[in-house]
């Protein structure tokens, strides 16, 4: 066998350091980066204005009410809306707009006190508050009238869709005469809330209005 010379070996061994070196796996091969997702902390709801504004839309039933205004009803209660009226039943948005339209219910006054509005975030707020009615009536399909003077307390919910907000919920709940009398000798808030003398509303085809009062009684069987 042929023997190889010193200028060869340097170069097979050359050769060989070269392969051995491209061989050797690099210690890390990941070469993707990752970058960290940062979450973007939601808005610090302005308080103040937010109580301001329900309390605002609050404060306008009454004229919404005494004005038959449907189209305001339209545009501050949800489709969505879940209502719970005095009597325990359920109400919706277009049951609302349909006693609002009929003007079957008036009264001298409509006076709201004890407004509270817990803002939850920046788009979610709840308002509950007493409502004293004062000379209240419910005009029934036959004609006959029901007194609904009194006091009722409110709860409602609110959210902020599309850059306005919407009454989402709402119960009412009529006062026990002891409720009705620890609430009279509690000083009343929410100033300007009572609403002017109204005319007198039309008969409806359902008595079942916007935070209504019970409806009137069954009429009396004839023997």
């Amino acid at each position: 066998m042929k023997k190889l010379n010193l200028t060869q070996l340097a170069l097979v061994s050359a050769l060989v350091a070269m392969g051995a070196v491209s061989c050797t796996p690099s210690g890390n091969t990941n070469t993707t980066t990752t970058t960290a997702v940062t979450a973007t902390p939601a808005p610090t709801p302005d308080t103040n204005a937010i109580v301001a504004e329900i309390t605002k839309l609050e404060n306008d039933f009454p004229r919404i009410i005494r004005e038959k205004d449907a189209a305001a009803v339209r545009r501050v209660e949800a489709d969505d809306l879940i209502v719970v009226y005095p009597d325990g039943t359920a109400g919706s948005k277009e049951q609302d707009i349909k006693d609002i339209e009929a003007g079957m219910m008036s009264f001298d006054a409509w006076d709201i006190s004890e407004m509270k509005v817990n803002v939850l975030n920046n788009d979610t707020a709840v308002a509950s508050f007493l409502i004293t009615v004062t000379k209240g009536k419910i005009t029934a399909p036959d004609g006959r009238t029901k007194d609904v003077s009194g006091k009722y307390r409110v709860i409602d919910t609110f959210a902020r869709r599309n850059s306005q907000w919407q009454l989402v919920a709402s119960g009412v709940t009529p006062l026990s005469k002891e409720a009705a009398a620890a609430a009279s000798a509690s000083p009343k808030a929410s100033p300007g809330a009572t609403a002017p003398p109204a005319t007198k509303a039309s008969p409806a085809p359902k008595a079942s209005p916007t935070r209504r009062p019970p409806p009137p009684p069954a009429p009396a069987s004839t023997p």
